[in-house]
């Protein structure tokens, strides 16, 4: 299937719940896709007007309420802090409209299976913005290992420095806000659903340890959720590997990157490096560029531009979009991220949790 994001959202009217920098990405994205922006709702009725001239809705709304009876829109975008993720998309799905909700999808996975078992019951969209599955060259890796053996090893890393200063602060840090978990449910779960989605398997085994190491913050005060969480897996197929994510890694901005290997060929895939991807063979080793011509057709469906012309986050972000309003078109994009996806996050992430808390491997269901 062949989605152009330009054209797919047509017809589709947008409401937006939050304002920060989520908000602006999810505007952005929901435009490029030839949506309508009806509206956004924020956390004051003041701030709702601020963001929806920010962002050139047609409409602040004073409450959810009042978005979610506006039939004009077609679909909300839950872009809030982590506490407020189910409770809200819990709204949509009973007003009938389809969601896009921020991960993690909910603070606790009993809640994210509320959510989940809710939309599929009402029948109706629900994605969760895993877009890094969305540059063209980590959709290339995919194809790759499928075409690669059986996969042997996996190694991931997730660094980032913003929170590397004791007088760096954010709403994430605050359990009460982000949840029990902030490193890995915030960014370990991008990794993870990269993981099962490129090498093709899942999870069955874990084992963790998370540390935080600025306890005290300028602005928090004392902090319990976790800086650093470093993972040894089993995979159902019986890979093993590694994983490293960090929010305290001086100079690491967005460093996320994955290593496959299988039986008959390995790969890297760089975030930061988006267009190309590292081909490893015993005779042979090459970097491959984006070229659409050269990729898989899932892979070059997702290319926007020649090559030689950088891609990067917003537009990964803006495929993903586009594939929900194809979705919501009655389309089967593949590769999709649901509320099913968002689930798995959270049931590893807690897995995670409880594997730090109790020294044990934790086995998954």
């Amino acid at each position: 299937m062949s989605v152009n994001p330009n054209r797919i959202g047509a017809g589709v009217g947008v409401g937006i719940v939050g304002g920060g920098f989520m908000a602006t990405v999810h505007a952005r994205a929901a435009r490029t896709a030839g949506a309508t922006l009806v509206g956004v709702v924020a956390s004051t009725p003041a701030r709702s007007a601020q963001v929806a001239e920010e962002l050139g809705a047609l409409q602040a709304f004073d409450s959810l309420e009042a978005l979610l009876a506006d039939e004009r829109i077609t679909v909300v975008h839950v872009c809030t802090p982590n506490a407020l993720h189910a409770e809200q998309a819990a709204a949509v799905i009973a007003a009938g409209k389809h969601v896009v909700c921020e991960k993690p999808l909910a603070t606790t996975p009993a809640e994210a299976r509320s959510i989940t078992e809710a939309a599929e019951a009402a029948g109706i969209i629900a994605t969760v913005p895993f877009v890094y599955r969305f540059h063209p060259m980590a959709r290339e890796a995919r194809a790759q290992i499928a075409a690669g053996g059986k996969v042997l090893t996996i190694g991931g890393e997730y660094l980032q420095d913003w929170l590397a200063a004791a007088d760096s602060d954010n709403w994430r840090v605050d359990s009460a806000q982000g949840g029990n978990s902030r490193a890995f449910a915030d960014i370990g779960s991008h990794l993870v659903d990269l993981i099962e989605f490129i090498g093709g398997d899942r999870i069955h085994s874990l084992f963790a340890r998370t540390r935080t190491f600025l306890a005290e913050r300028s602005g928090t005060g004392t902090v319990t959720t976790e800086d650093a969480v470093s993972v040894s897996f089993e995979t159902v197929g019986g890979a093993i590997g590694t994983l490293l994510v960090s929010q305290v890694a001086p100079g690491f901005k967005n460093g996320l990157v994955l290593k496959i290997s299988a039986t008959d060929s390995s790969i890297v895939f760089e975030q930061e490096q988006p267009d190309s991807l590292w081909l490893g063979k015993l005779a042979e080793n090459r970097v491959l560029p984006r070229e659409a011509e050269r990729l898989d057709a899932d892979a070059a469906r997702l290319c926007v531009v020649p090559s030689g012309h950088a891609q990067g986050y917003q537009d990964a972000f803006n495929g993903f979009v586009a594939d929900t309003y194809a979705a919501i078109a009655g389309e089967t994009p593949v590769g999709l991220p649901t509320f099913a996806d968002g689930l798995r996050a959270g049931i590893i992430t807690q897995a995670v949790l409880d594997s730090a808390a109790s020294g044990q491997t934790v086995v998954l269901d």
